[in-house]
């Protein structure tokens, strides 16, 4: 049966600080034996070369 997991003030924190400004990507949270062990943020960037130029593709 799988263990309870406590997510406690420092955790909470730690997760939003992951996810605040992050625009396009994800945000991983491992857990190992109904605990929080890892935190991993993986961030896109989107580049529309169209819009840097002015082509509108016509």
């Amino acid at each position: 049966m799988a263990k309870p997991l406590v997510v406690d003030d420092f955790w909470r924190k730690a997760i939003l600080k992951q996810v605040d400004g992050l625009e396009y990507g994800s945000v991983l949270i491992t857990v190992h034996d109904g605990r929080i062990v890892q935190i991993d943020r993986t961030e896109r960037k989107r580049f529309d070369p169209a819009a840097e130029t002015g082509d509108t593709g016509k």
